[in-house]
């Protein structure tokens, strides 16, 4: 314990301000990481890595273990192929974040504010009008991340969106009623859409046992997109909505149209609290 103390002392009395430019670069670049992968499955696991491999290498450096540093050259080089292979997906949606880094609201402050605005009106709307009919509905509204992979799943459209439109899809026993539609921008990109189920088990601990595929479907694409999923449900006709893996249920048109907007418009992001007051289990208060 004595040479261990020695040693993190002997650290600490080699440090200068190039050292520590060095190390906050470094911790930048692993916060930069952890910040693009923030709403994907991937953030836990990447953050376990990182704070593993800290604490290995601080243990390594401080402790003199021959066979445990030989296993750790052994397997980095492993490590070094692997970990692209398993982050693929969340490695694309970060890139593509860079590459559209402020596109996104400066379009919205040009002109993507009034499309924006109709066509969140249309999908109101429409959740009202298929609320209360009890007709099951899978609504998903792309952000930053492209959906084109599951885009191709579906029935391509490429039409305006309307709530005569939706409606229609989502008449049952009509061809498209089944699977999710996407919606980009100003478009219903497709229908019949396939989306990966979620394994969380959130739905699972639920008191109710009245979501199914559909809230299934809505919480899996909030899993590994950042995509918002608005859901109809058949069997009560209640509205739900689902980002960032988690899920809210029993939402009014009014409340329902506020989050959309909270979403979409920066003017109302910058307003203090709003996701805190008509979203809260979705975005909790720092004290809670």
């Amino acid at each position: 314990m004595t040479d261990l103390l020695s040693n993190i002392l002997f650290i600490f009395q080699r440090l200068d301000w190039l050292n520590v430019i060095d190390i906050l670069l470094v911790t930048l670049i692993f916060f930069g990481v952890l910040y693009l992968v923030r709403d994907t499955q991937a953030r836990m696991l990447l953050r376990g890595i990182i704070l593993l491999i800290i604490l290995v290498a601080l243990l390594t450096s401080l402790v003199n273990l021959p066979a445990f540093s030989w296993l750790l050259r052994t397997a980095l080089p492993v490590l070094v192929f692997a970990i692209p292979v398993i982050f693929a997906p969340q490695i694309r949606r970060a890139l593509e974040r860079i590459g559209r880094a402020g596109t996104f609201f400066r379009s919205s402050r040009k002109n993507a504010d009034q499309e924006m605005h109709e066509t969140i009106q249309a999908v109101v709307s429409a959740a009202a009008r298929l609320s209360a009919r009890q007709h099951g509905a899978l609504i998903i509204m792309e952000r930053f991340d492209r959906l084109d992979e599951y885009v191709r799943s579906g029935i391509i459209l490429q039409s305006a969106v309307t709530p005569e439109m939706l409606i229609q899809i989502f008449y049952p026993n009509t061809p498209l009623h089944d699977g999710a539609v996407i919606i980009a921008g100003k478009k219903i990109v497709a229908a019949a859409c396939v989306l990966p189920l979620s394994a969380s088990g959130i739905l699972a601990r639920s008191p109710e046992r009245q979501m199914g595929l559909r809230h299934r479907a809505a919480l899996g694409i909030s899993e590994v997109t950042d995509a918002i999923a608005v859901v109809v449900s058949e069997q009560t006709g209640s509205i739900s909505i689902a980002h960032a893996g988690r899920i809210i249920r029993r939402l009014d048109v009014e409340r329902l149209e506020n989050i959309l907007i909270a979403f979409y418009s920066p003017e109302k992001i910058r307003e203090g609290n709003f996701f805190q007051r008509h979203f809260p289990y979705l975005f909790p208060r720092k004290d809670e």
